[in-house]
């Protein structure tokens, strides 16, 4: 029998663990922590996405603000806005929604947040950091992976791991984790990509998948060992006229095949969507206890 990765029941549970610890500080008489989105332009699936977010902040207690943008704002414009957010002593972190407009070069965006209000933990710094088994902020869906794996005691000690996709976002950190000392950790794993030849010998000997691709249905139920564990962090919009919307959602897991045959599985979606919102939170809280503690 599969058992389900449920991310929307476990990202519940840490939001409501947050909120408890918003509660104490502020019964201590600190402010409530902070967390701000810069979103550039009118993309749909940004625009959702940092609304979903400032729901989450107030679901917990914290205070949340969002600096809309035009698309056609110019980098040097942007960049005065990150400067401004830097030194706002009020704020404990914030994010740029990605993608921005063509005419704006990401690297630069990312380089100009002050690392420890990098709470998607984008900044060269923080990844640093996470290699070298440093304390940072974790990048926010490898961060939720992790948690997902610890608290549904998932053995990862001396596990086969294959990660497909490299993306400095996912799969590169994701790798990075697996492969770090402790629980979840000690695997031994391989980073798989594009250019990797027989993907498939390498995911059928793996006790635990993580695909991260974005191609809709890619791993099919033969590509994977009965019992493996596997995590889809996919998710892509595919037409389909006879759905209301137009469209349904699909991960890179053909999941009616696969998930008779997995031992654990995440849902698309349901999954590793609600846990990658779930660890921004964390991500802020570290900041934020950085500043203050229970017993001033």
């Amino acid at each position: 029998m599969t058992n389900i990765l449920d991310g929307v029941k476990l990202s519940k549970q840490i939001k409501q663990e947050i909120k408890e610890e918003v509660a104490q500080y502020v019964e201590k008489g600190h402010r409530p922590p902070h967390l701000s989105a810069v979103l550039v332009g009118e993309n749909g699936a940004s625009v959702t996405y940092v609304d979903n977010k400032i729901k989450d902040c107030h679901a917990v207690g914290f205070k949340s603000s969002l600096v809309k943008l035009e698309g056609t704002i110019t980098e040097e414009e942007l960049l005065q806005e990150i400067k401004k957010l830097n030194e706002d002593e009020t704020l404990d972190g914030f994010i740029v929604q990605l993608p921005l407009p063509d005419h704006i070069d990401q690297e630069k965006i990312i380089m100009a947040i002050k690392p420890n209000k990098d709470v998607d933990g984008f900044h060269p710094e923080n990844f640093g950091k996470m290699a070298l088994e440093m304390e940072s902020f974790l990048p926010a869906t490898p961060f939720g992976i992790m948690v997902m794996l610890e608290r549904y005691q998932i053995p990862t000690q001396g596990k086969n791991v294959v990660v497909i996709g490299r993306s400095r976002i996912v799969g590169r950190p994701m790798s990075i984790l697996m492969s770090r000392k402790g629980n979840p950790g000690d695997s031994t794993v391989i980073l798989t990509h594009s250019r990797t030849k027989n993907l498939e010998e390498y995911t059928r000997k793996a006790d635990i998948v993580i695909t991260a691709l974005g191609v809709p249905h890619f791993l099919k139920a033969d590509m994977i060992k009965e019992g493996a564990v596997v995590v889809d962090v996919g998710i892509t919009r595919v037409e389909d006229p006879s759905k209301e919307r137009g469209f349904y959602l699909a991960g890179d897991v053909d999941y009616p095949e696969v998930s008779q045959k997995a031992s654990w599985i995440t849902p698309v979606p349901g999954g590793v969507g609600p846990m990658t919102r779930a660890m921004l939170l964390k991500n802020t809280m570290l900041a934020y206890t950085r500043k203050f503690s229970l017993d001033s």
